[in-house]
């Protein structure tokens, strides 16, 4: 049986007297790939950053891999094997499609501040192994040939699959992607699930996933927690969310099949 990977227990986010985020309980298991949904300030986000140590919960705990991450800095939180992405793209924009993707791996550099200043052996070494992981990881992704670009100048699909590289740079055991399919024509968004699904097997990790675009929810989430106003109001396979009449009046009509 799959070990417990993420638990959150009735977290809740208020800032000043709004409640962005009530009492949130999730789950995710070792390997599974799990769907974040709900309508426009429904505070999928909010709970994204409460995960990932942009924000402290007000209420409540989070649990990653055994570790109580409330309080800890973003930073900390990567460090103990948890990436994302984010649904603005968050890229180094002036610096070159590679360097976006080695600055990710310097986390995990062994050489000291002194060997880098005086580029010893140690140094040298360290870095060519970084530089040979960084193209491999941009072949995966069809960036390679692009790996000297400015970032800024990847088309948008490309910057998209740029920021998931960098994620995995930092050998997570949780991804976390925020609305990975949009700005997406269908082409790219079907690409784009089969890819999500090879990450998982290929990487060995968990995904979870908040995206609007139902076909691509469905199609790739194993459960999915659905969020209103800040409170979970159903959780469950694809096709007990898309035949809950209470999901489908949250989304106003919009359809979720």
């Amino acid at each position: 049986m799959a070990e417990t990977l993420l638990q959150v227990n009735d977290v809740s986010m208020v800032f000043g007297g709004l409640r962005a985020v009530s009492n949130l309980n999730l789950e995710i298991k070792t390997g599974e790939l799990i769907g974040l949904i709900g309508p426009n300030g429904a505070g999928k986000t909010t709970a994204f950053n409460m995960i990932t140590g942009v924000y402290t919960p007000t209420e409540g705990d989070v649990i990653f891999d055994g570790t109580r991450t409330n309080g800890k800095k973003s930073y900390q939180v990567t460090q103990l094997g948890m990436a994302r992405t984010f649904q603005n793209i968050r890229l180094f924009s002036e610096l070159s499609v590679i360097d976006n993707v080695k600055i990710a791996y310097n986390m995990h550099v062994k050489y000291n501040l002194v060997e880098a200043v005086v580029r010893d052996g140690n140094y040298i070494n360290e870095e060519e192994a970084i530089t040979a992981k960084a193209l491999d990881l941009l072949k995966i992704f069809k960036l390679d040939d692009k790996a000297d670009e400015q970032a800024k100048n990847l088309p948008y699909g490309e910057q998209r699959r740029l920021e998931i590289a960098r994620a995995l740079a930092t050998a997570p055991k949780l991804l976390l992607l925020d609305e990975p399919a949009a700005g997406m024509n269908p082409q790219e968004t079907k690409e784009l699930m089969e890819m999500i699904r090879w990450i998982r097997d290929e990487f060995k990790l968990s995904i979870l996933l908040i995206e609007h675009d139902m076909g691509l929810v469905m199609g790739v989430c194993e459960r999915i927690y659905v969020l209103e106003y800040g409170f979970c109001i159903a959780q469950g396979v694809p096709d007990e969310i898309k035949n809950n009449k209470r999901v489908i009046e949250a989304y106003l009509g919009e359809e979720v099949s």
